[in-house]
C-alpha cells in the first residue's frame, strides 16, 4: 500500500495559441483540482524527458498538438517505453496518438467514418463530391487542412496527406469518455463555429456509435474524445478519435457535469497508477 500521495508530472504547453480558445485555462483548472489528490508539477513537453524520472507517473495533457516539438515528443515516447514510466493516456492508443492512419483502417473495415484514402490510385473509392478535404496524416487542431475542388483532389493524394469527400454535415458532436465510461457530449449547432459548443443529450444510438470506437481503441485507461458529424442522411460519421490530449471544453459544462468529470479522471488516474505500481512489483 502506497504510504505517500502519488507524484504526477503534468505535461502541458500553457502558451499554446489556440484559435478562439484559451487551452491553458483548462489545464490550470484541472491541475488545481488534481492537486487535492496528487503531488503534482507542471512542465513543458520539451522538459518531460529530463524530469519524468522523479515521478510515479506522467499525465500528457498539453492542451494543443505536439507538432511544434516532434523530436522532443518522440524522445519522450521512446524513453517512457524503455523505462516503463506510466504515461496517462497510455502510449498504446490507435487513434490520433498514432497519426491519422486509423481513418484509413476504419474505412477499410467498413465502420461509420468519413471515407478516407491516402493514395491517388484509391481516389475512385471515395464518393463523388464537388469538393474534397485534404489533411496531413500527422496533424491536429485543423493545422494544414485544406478544402479543394474535385479537379485538384488527385494532386496531393500521395505522401503524408489523406483525402476525404467534403461532407455538408448538419452539425458536429463530440462524446467524451474516461476509461470506458461515457461522461458527457457537446455539439456545435453552427458548422461554421466548431468551438461554440452546447450540451448535447445523446440517444442510445448515438452512444452505441461512440462506444464502438472506444472499444476499437482498446485503451484501458485515459481520456478519449469521439468527434463525429451528422451527415445529410442523418447518420453519424467519425471525424476524429482523439486519444492523445483531447481538449475537453470544460468551460461549456455546468458545475455538476464538470465536477463529475474531474472525479472520474481522478479515480481513473489513481487506478492507473496503482496498477502500474503493482505491475512493477
Amino acid at each position: 500500500m502506497r504510504a505517500t500521495r502519488p507524484r504526477v508530472l503534468y505535461v502541458t504547453d500553457l502558451a499554446y495559441p489556440a484559435r478562439g480558445r484559451r487551452y491553458c485555462d483548462e489545464d490550470i483548472f484541472l491541475t488545481s483540482r488534481l492537486r487535492e489528490e496528487f503531488d503534482l508539477a507542471l512542465c513543458h513537453p520539451r522538459d518531460a524527458v529530463a524530469l519524468m524520472g522523479g515521478f510515479d507517473g506522467v499525465v500528457v495533457r498539453n492542451s494543443g498538438p505536439v507538432l511544434g516539438y516532434p523530436d522532443a515528443y518522440r524522445e519522450f515516447r521512446t524513453r517512457a517505453l524503455a523505462t516503463g514510466t506510466p504515461v496517462y493516456n497510455p502510449l498504446t492508443g490507435r487513434g490520433d496518438m498514432a497519426g491519422k492512419q486509423y481513418l484509413l483502417d476504419l474505412t477499410d473495415a467498413g465502420l461509420p467514418v468519413i471515407p478516407t484514402v491516402g493514395r491517388t490510385e484509391d481516389l475512385h473509392r471515395l464518393p463523388r463530391a464537388e469538393r474534397y478535404v485534404v489533411k496531413p496524416r500527422l496533424g491536429a487542431d485543423s493545422h494544414g487542412l485544406r478544402i479543394v475542388p474535385a479537379a485538384e483532389a488527385s494532386a496531393p493524394a500521395d505522401g503524408d496527406v489523406l483525402v476525404q469527400p467534403y461532407i455538408d454535415f448538419a452539425y458536429e458532436v463530440s462524446f467524451y469518455f474516461v476509461d470506458q465510461d461515457f461522461q458527457y457530449a457537446l455539439h456545435a449547432p453552427d458548422p461554421a463555429a466548431r468551438w461554440r459548443l452546447e450540451p448535447y443529450r445523446p440517444t442510445p444510438g448515438d452512444l452505441g456509435f461512440a462506444r464502438r470506437f472506444i472499444e476499437w481503441n482498446t485503451l484501458g485507461h485515459g481520456i478519449q474524445r469521439v468527434d463525429a458529424c451528422r451527415a445529410p442522411d442523418g447518420e453519424l460519421l467519425l471525424v476524429e478519435l482523439e486519444d492523445l490530449n483531447p481538449y475537453l471544453s470544460l468551460d461549456a459544462l455546468d458545475d455538476a457535469t464538470r465536477n463529475a468529470f474531474v472525479a472520474a479522471m481522478t479515480a481513473s488516474l489513481h487506478r492507473f497508477l496503482r496498477e502500474a505500481e503493482g505491475a512493477r512489483g
